[in-house]
């Protein structure tokens, strides 16, 4: 059984950062652009994969540019859904609510937002869709977390002790031919 890697690279700085984006788009900055070009200098590829949104779509497009590839968006590597606090500064949002979800996002979903069992799976369906050759994806914090749950069983508690700046990469080992697939983590570079 061959393992392959899979490469997940957070996108740089958005342009507003801080905000809790998922699926509220923003532009990411240029320097933020150039954070992600720099992480994936040296990796080797055959994939490259994106979120649709522009924040990881334009470090893809500057990665692709340079690397003569081709990119797949694939929204299902878009960030969590926060619903009603989609685009709000964390400060803004009742404390005890988020409290909550951070603690088990499961059963304390944001209001009107993704459950976490919904990011994993559909995540999940993300990682069946790859092609078994070494391929970089550009997302966001949240579907990497996801990842990481998905192929190493780890709890929500367990991925969110992972320090994911904008621009991290995180880069796993993954055995696809098993069910679920499985994976090692090979490296973290924030």
């Amino acid at each position: 059984m061959a393992a392959v890697l899979l490469h997940l690279l957070r996108h740089g700085a958005p342009e507003t950062p801080g905000l809790l984006l998922g699926r509220t788009d923003s532009h990411p900055t240029p320097a933020g652009i150039s954070a992600c070009l720099e992480q994936s200098l040296g990796l080797e590829i055959d994939a490259l994969v994106t979120s649709d949104l522009l924040r990881s779509r334009r470090a893809a497009e500057a990665i692709a540019a340079a690397r003569s590839l081709s990119v797949t968006i694939d929204p299902r590597w878009r960030e969590l859904d926060f619903g009603d606090w989609d685009g709000l500064a964390p400060t803004t949002i009742d404390q005890a609510a988020a409290a909550a979800f951070y603690a088990d996002p499961e059963a304390n979903p944001p209001p009107g937002g993704e459950r976490w069992s919904q990011l994993v799976a559909r995540v999940a369906a993300g990682i069946v869709a790859l092609d078994a050759a070494a391929t970089l994806v550009v997302t966001h914090g949240g579907a990497m977390r996801a990842a990481l749950a998905h192929l190493c069983g780890l709890t929500p508690a367990q991925v969110w002790a992972f320090d994911l700046p904008y621009g991290a990469l995180l880069t796993l080992r993954v055995w696809p031919e098993t069910e679920p697939p499985s994976a090692q983590i090979v490296a973290l570079r924030p």
